[in-house]
């Protein structure tokens, strides 16, 4: 099963864990990352997210998130039809980054796209077939 998490999920454990929503978030992303770690789990970085991480004021947070992308077993580079699919989204309203991390994973066909970002969420359930989902809903469904 391949994977993809957008910027928002890497960062997820840095924010403000006394919210209970961001604390199940935060748990069910690092599940995530235990299956990626163990291979259990194929997932993919862009060029997007290396521009992402790497624009973070955050230094610490870059330093943890940064060596995800040698794990990977695909790397995206953004390619004028990922570019042309990325203008595509944004006309459903969905911001051109967050279609560029969109477009990427649906170009490597992706079964999961996972996002904590509600904005995206609320746009978009799936994108062919691959699913755009919360962290927590698939530790969900993998718990059944």
């Amino acid at each position: 099963m391949r994977v993809y998490l957008d910027n928002c999920c890497y960062n997820r454990p840095f924010d403000d864990q006394n919210q209970l929503k961001i604390a199940i978030e935060s748990a069910a992303k690092l599940a995530i990352q235990a299956k990626m770690r163990s291979g259990e789990l194929e997932y993919v970085w862009s060029d997007e997210l290396d521009v992402e991480v790497g624009d973070s004021k955050f230094l610490d947070r870059q330093e943890k998130i940064l060596p995800w992308r040698d794990g990977a077993t695909v790397h995206v580079a953004i390619t004028p039809a990922i570019e042309a699919r990325a203008i595509e989204l944004v006309q459903f309203g969905i911001k051109s980054a967050d279609a560029l991390h969109l477009a990427c994973a649906e170009s490597v066909e992706c079964d999961w796209f996972f996002t904590t970002d509600r904005g995206i969420l609320k746009k978009v359930q799936n994108l062919g077939l691959m699913r755009v989902a919360n962290p927590v809903a698939y530790i969900q469904e993998d718990m059944i």
